[in-house]
């Protein structure tokens, strides 16, 4: 389980590394896809569909809704046009509700377009970032704040974790962990700003609003991650899926991502 997790892992940073560098149209897609897998596992987790449905409405017009956001984002990314796509969406899946009431209930219906908002949308802000001036090298910090931040709280949890931080929710989990993933984010997110300063590639600003960026990141990392694990208890899930062999589905990869995507974009707006 183990060897497989970890080679999943090389690849999967393998394949980020290269879309994020490339950027366009082909990190554009790869968002896209991860977004529309997202939302097909939080509706299969949610119970969208009824257990004897084959063709379930709320999923194939939050599916549109999707595919209809991602379409403004790339060929007319402005605040009006997005709020109408998100606005369609949902009344959409309301038309659903009502023209075919009683097939489903109420909280199918909120879970569809819950679903529709908290993965796609979020993660629309990767390709968002990488789009912003000098985003090649922001986007990295959406990754810093999610990855270094897990990685970081894993082991020092491990070495000196005894405060339980969420002793239902996620019983591994301790504060001294989330405390070391917030600064191993912030010292990774340092060095790195220390890098590009060095070579030329950012302003003195980065020194300091890199790690900042890095640590807020890194504690919204946190909250996405338990976030996620929260939907799965309350619906008796252990995975969102199995595409990624050794960590479940996208939502289990990439839960924390979801949240640091949005708040590293508007940081990055305010504050480089």
């Amino acid at each position: 389980m183990f060897k497989t997790r970890a080679i999943s892992s090389i690849l999967l940073v393998i394949v980020i590394a290269a879309v994020l560098i490339l950027g366009g149209p082909i990190l554009y897609v790869f968002t896209l896809l991860i977004a529309m897998k997202a939302f097909f596992e939080l509706t299969r987790v949610m119970k969208v569909r009824g257990d004897q449905e084959k063709v379930c409405l709320v999923e194939i017009f939050g599916a549109l809704g999707v595919l209809g956001y991602y379409a403004v984002v790339f060929f007319a990314n402005t605040l009006v046009y997005l709020m109408l796509s998100l606005t369609l969406a949902i009344v959409a899946i309301l038309f659903v509700y009502v023209f075919s009431f009683p097939k489903y209930h109420a909280h199918q219906i909120m879970a569809g377009i819950f679903s529709f908002i908290y993965a796609p949308i979020m993660l629309s802000y990767l390709y968002l970032t990488r789009n912003l001036e000098n985003g090649i090298y922001i986007v990295w910090l959406i990754f810093i704040s999610s990855w270094i931040c897990d990685t970081s709280a894993y082991l020092v949890g491990m070495a000196i974790g005894k405060h339980k931080l969420a002793p239902i929710l996620s019983p591994k989990k301790s504060v001294e962990g989330a405390v070391g993933g917030v600064v191993g984010s912030a010292l990774v997110g340092f060095l790195y700003g220390l890098v590009l300063e060095k070579i030329g590639l950012h302003n003195n600003n980065t020194l300091w609003v890199f790690p900042l960026i890095s640590a807020i990141g890194a504690v919204l990392s946190q909250i996405g991650d338990l976030t996620a694990s929260g939907i799965k208890r309350n619906f008796d899930m252990k995975d969102y899926g199995k595409i990624i062999p050794g960590h479940g589905g996208i939502m289990d990869r990439f839960d924390s991502v979801v949240f640091t995507a949005p708040m590293i974009y508007y940081l990055a707006v305010l504050l480089l």
